[in-house]
């Protein structure tokens, strides 16, 4: 696992394939605790090609000098997303 909050990914690989492949990430928090946000993108073997962007915010605590997972949320669509940033640009501008 990772030692640093920048060490953190979600890329994943099997059997030489990026299943899981990370385009961007931000880091919300740093800390004991770590909540990073990431955009990425998902293998589909049966299209040989990868998924639209796809979105996850991660929480971390750091343990023994590693950061391990405590929990996550995936965010299933853009327009899912939309609707978040939507919601939180209108409640932090009351």
């Amino acid at each position: 696992m990772a030692e640093t909050v920048d060490e953190l990914t979600v890329n994943y690989s099997e059997g030489g394939v990026d299943v899981v492949k990370e385009l961007d990430k931000q880091v919300l928090s740093k800390g004991a605790w770590a909540t990073v946000i990431y955009r990425y993108q998902d293998w589909d073997a049966r299209k040989e090609a990868y998924s639209p962007d796809r979105y996850t915010i991660r929480r971390y605590q750091k343990r023994n000098g590693e950061y391990l997972q405590k929990s996550k949320f995936n965010i299933s669509s853009r327009d899912q997303a939309k609707q978040i940033i939507d919601a939180l640009t209108k409640w932090t501008e009351e």
